[in-house]
């Protein structure tokens, strides 16, 4: 039985990655009004006719998150069943599926209704918390078999400020990634990484600023997690779990500023573009298992 759980939890953090690269890619192609106002049907229909580029990629999008949705559920109850005992299951296996839910509410009041470009920058970092809950609830199922030494993890005051302080920030980063997204703002800075266009280097518009901090906050994210690495190289080599976390996480960061970098040279080449959202994604997996690691060192020590 546990093999299985494992299985479906593996399977499920894939399908939470594709459901978020589905919609960077839907706002990225501007498909998000592939099925016109209509939810969750496409144009009213069950099999729309008119068949087009948009309607394919936001009606498939839409099916993948139908189907990791019955997953992450199942993975839910699953989890509480067989690992209910260690005291994250529960909590994450709530917030997988509630995160899950609500981001697809906001997806389907934005097709409806609308949504002003603030409100639908919200929708990516909503979909990364559940991922971030379901990747938790896998790594929890692995830990049974005590293959790494997670539980023997010692985080003192300093590095868990900065773990919590970072993650919060990434939070902040994403937030504003997204809305560079939704206020198709990518490509309003030609050059990088200031944004010269011809003019002073002081944003002079709304998009300007949008593009400009998005960038000011990636960057200071950068310079934070390798000052983090810089640290944890030096005083907890003995800690691998601790010390290999903070060395993804400055890869995976560096490559996200790359991808940033050439999305803006290549002119907003979609393959990029989505590796973009993958770096990031993964990054705000490895910060939030960190936070996992501090709060249980925390009740070890209080």
């Amino acid at each position: 039985m546990r093999r299985s759980l494992k299985w479906l939890a593996v399977a499920t953090t894939i399908g939470m990655i594709f459901i978020l690269l589905g919609g960077a890619l839907v706002t990225k192609t501007e498909s998000g009004m592939g099925c016109g106002k209509s939810w969750p049907l496409c144009h009213g229909e069950l099999l729309p006719s008119n068949i087009t580029p948009e309607l394919i990629i936001e009606l498939a999008h839409r099916v993948v998150s139908g189907i990791v949705g019955i997953m992450v559920l199942i993975l839910s109850i699953w989890s509480w069943k067989v690992i209910g005992h260690i005291r994250e299951t529960k909590f994450l296996s709530f917030l997988s599926f509630f995160f899950l839910v609500l981001q697809g509410l906001i997806g389907a009041a934005a097709v409806v209704w609308g949504q002003s470009d603030f409100v639908l920058a919200l929708h990516f970092g909503i979909s990364l918390i559940s991922f971030a809950a379901v990747f938790l609830l896998t790594l929890l199922i692995f830990e049974i078999d005590k293959k790494f030494e997670a539980d023997k993890v010692i985080v003192d005051k300093r590095m868990g400020f900065h773990i919590i302080g970072v993650t919060i920030y990434s939070y902040f980063v994403i937030y504003t990634g997204a809305l560079v997204r939704h206020t198709n703002a990518s490509l309003i800075c030609r050059d990088w990484p200031l944004c010269l266009n011809d003019t002073p280097a002081i944003p002079t518009n709304l998009y300007e600023w949008v593009q400009m901090g998005h960038r000011v906050a990636a960057g200071l994210i950068f310079l934070w997690i390798g000052y983090i690495t810089y640290i944890t190289i030096r005083n907890y080599k003995d800690q691998k779990v601790l010390y290999w976390s903070w060395i993804v996480s400055f890869i995976l960061v560096t490559l996200q500023v790359i991808a940033g970098a050439f999305i803006i040279i290549s002119r907003l080449n979609l393959y990029i573009a989505l590796a973009h959202a993958f770096f990031i994604t993964c990054l705000f997996g490895v910060l939030s298992y960190l936070i996992l690691l501090y709060s249980r060192s925390r009740r070890k020590h209080m």
